[in-house]
């Protein structure tokens, strides 16, 4: 052999030396790395989770923000695959825990993902989050919004979503914790109830829900474990609740969103804007759209004690799905661990009726206006409007029924007020003629007085037609407030009117004109027409200015109709449906009695006959009173004219 030859000899020897050296160990790790893996598999297919099982390389332990290990006492140590990214437990039956090992419950865990449950009643649709426990999204099934409504979708009408937040906030030493941030687990869960339960440290939060066949509203219970009297005395409801536009005009939803809330055995109050503070014990909170609302009621009342309650609109224009931002805090008066909180949600419509039926006041955040208005619409028109639409009568219709009884209910005072006009016209010539009897300014104070000797002579007052005015009025104003509020005309059609509750568009210009909009409202135009008529009907009978620099009463009566257009364009075609049959009805009624019941020849004769034969009588303390206010104002003169 030669030299090479045995040098590759000695090179192949050493090679495999070093072979059968090494194969054993690497066997013995093979297959004790496919038995591992054979195992974890085993388990995970039996169980869920891995056990009984040495270290795998490609599983890491997963740890704490503090770098403790994260264990079950019956499933192991949480590793995470590098791999497949799955999280999972692995028992290391011989080995012993190191120091900074956190031992946690699985109710401790944060390592759970967001899981949505869907509960529904017979009217409702709730989503419920396992992150904070709370309802995430709130849909109507009876309801549609506008949108869905105008292109014919049955869509369920969605009152929040998961912008709205509610929870309890308590304190564990000194810090505050938010139920609205921490993970939940659902312990029961039936068709129509749900309950969840938050443990942490060994404190345990837990919300109970239970839906109502047929009701808008879900009782809401807490209860608390392992808390102090302390932690649980400082628990607050906390709610930022941004409710979703579902109306035609945005505008008008942001004008009607309010915080209303009652205090306990008292009147109830509301804010549009700001914030405030809750100085007694408060029944409910509600969080008001225009036809909508979300209200949380506590059964033995929230504490006042740092309760507040805010609202406001968004700066940025983005949020425009969005009406309103409103936020609430309020004390759940509790005062021990064992308490458990009973409260309930009301998820549903402002319908005055409906939550009449709570006999808690409720009916108080429907818009029927304040006072009297409130009252006339309580007790008179709303019932009456109902009764109607009980008996099968079309929405527009009745309407024009309403305004035919109001009408005609009121038509003695409208004879009233005619016949003072038809007097005051009879008289206008004797006025005119004092009025050139007495053409300069310091004889102002005598032409007074001859008009009203004149009105004393014929049996005239003045004001005999202002009273019946007065009368109508609250009715007037009444109106004003029933129809926009009342969801009875909510996506309800008459002739070009697709929503009464709404503005009637069928013409769009496609340019915004300031203070008018972009759209021309019909039932507005006819509404300021028939009012332009009335007003020209009645010129006749207006007294001009007796003293230079007095307004002229007939302009301002013409510039009425005028910003009735630009003011009423925008506002519920229901509203201005009623103003414009009303007023038509009122002409109307007017000709007929000028016709059939009035004879101004027959009002003349009888007041030249009280000129010519006047009664002896006393004057009245109104007539002595400007009497007596004539004669200071005419001494007052004089000593001017001394000096």
């Amino acid at each position: 052999m030669d030299k090479k030859s045995i040098t590759g000899l000695i090179l192949i020897a050493g090679v495999l030396i070093v072979f059968s050296l090494f194969s054993p160990k690497q066997s013995a790790e093979l297959n004790n790395s496919e038995d591992s893996q054979e195992t974890v598999t085993q388990n995970e297919d039996q169980t869920g989770d891995s056990s009984n099982t040495s270290t795998v390389s490609h599983l890491v332990p997963k740890t704490t923000e503090n770098g403790g290990f994260i264990t079950d006492p019956e499933k192991g140590m949480l590793y995470t695959d590098t791999v497949s990214g799955i999280d999972t437990f692995i028992v290391q039956e011989n080995a012993a825990i190191s120091a900074d090992t956190v031992i946690v419950d699985k109710e401790d865990l944060l390592v759970s993902e967001e899981e949505i449950i869907t509960l529904e009643s017979d009217v409702l649709i709730l989503d419920f989050s396992t992150k904070g426990g709370l309802v995430k999204n709130v849909y109507l099934k009876d309801y549609r919004t506008y949108d869905d409504y105008v292109n014919e979708r049955e869509q369920p009408l969605q009152l929040f979503d998961s912008a709205s937040t509610f929870g309890i906030t308590y304190k564990v030493n000194d810090a505050l914790i938010n139920s609205s941030d921490l993970d939940f687990k659902v312990v029961e869960k039936k068709k129509d109830k749900i309950v969840f339960e938050s443990r942490k440290d060994g404190k345990t939060i837990g919300f109970t829900y239970q839906l109502k066949p047929g009701k808008y509203d879900l009782d809401y219970k807490i209860h608390f474990e392992g808390l102090s009297d302390a932690e649980v005395a400082s628990a607050n409801f906390v709610a930022e609740m941004k409710l979703l536009s579902t109306e035609k005009h945005y505008p008008n939803e942001q004008l009607q969103a309010a915080i209303f809330w009652q205090y306990e055995g008292d009147d109830y109050d509301y804010i549009t804007r700001k914030s405030e503070e809750l100085e007694e014990k408060i029944d409910w909170i509600s969080f008001r759209q225009t036809f909508f609302t979300a209200m949380i009621t506590a059964k033995n009342g929230f504490s006042p004690d740092h309760s507040t309650v805010a609202i406001s609109e968004f700066e940025d224009e983005t949020q425009k799905k969005y009406i309103k931002k409103y936020n609430a805090t309020a004390n759940l008066g509790a005062t021990s661990a064992g308490n458990i909180v009973e409260l309930n949600w009301y998820f549903g419509p402002v319908d005055y009726d409906l939550l009449a039926t709570y006999d808690k006041g409720y009916e108080d955040i429907v818009e029927l206006g304040p006072g009297l208005f409130r009252w006339i619409n309580k007790y008179a028109l709303h019932p009456m409007f109902n009764s109607m639409l009980g008996a099968g009568i079309g929405v527009g219709f009745a309407i024009l029924l309403l305004t035919i009884i109001v009408k005609l209910v009121l038509s003695p005072v409208n004879y009233k007020m005619y016949k003072s006009s038809a007097m005051m016209k009879v008289l206008k010539p004797e006025i005119e003629k004092i009025a050139k009897q007495y053409p300069k300014k310091e004889d102002a104070m005598k032409k007074q007085q001859a008009t009203m000797a004149l009105y004393r002579e014929t049996g005239v007052s003045p004001l005999a037609g202002c009273i019946p005015m007065l009368i109508q009025m609250p009715i007037l104003f009444a109106i004003f407030r029933l129809f926009p509020g009342s969801i009875a005309l909510r996506q309800k059609s008459f002739w070009w009117a697709e929503d009464l509750s709404s503005y009637d568009s069928p013409i769009h210009i496609g340019v915004d004109i300031p203070f008018y909009g972009d759209h021309i409202s019909i039932f507005t135009l006819l509404m300021a027409g028939t009012t332009l008529l009335y007003t020209h009907y009645n010129s006749s009978n207006m007294q001009q200015p007796t003293q230079e620099g007095m307004p002229n009463l007939k302009y301002i009566m013409y510039f009425f109709p005028i910003m009735m257009i630009f003011f009423f364009n925008s506002y519920s075609s229901g509203l201005t449906f009623y103003y414009f049959i009303s007023t038509l009805m009122t002409i109307g009624i007017m000709f007929a009695i000028k016709k059939f019941f009035i004879d101004e020849d027959k009002i003349l004769a009888k007041i030249e006959d009280r000129r010519a034969n006047p009664k002896k009588k006393g004057k009245s303390k109104f007539q002595q009173r400007l009497e007596e206010a004539q004669r200071l104002q005419q001494e007052k003169s004089r000593g001017r004219k001394k000096k």
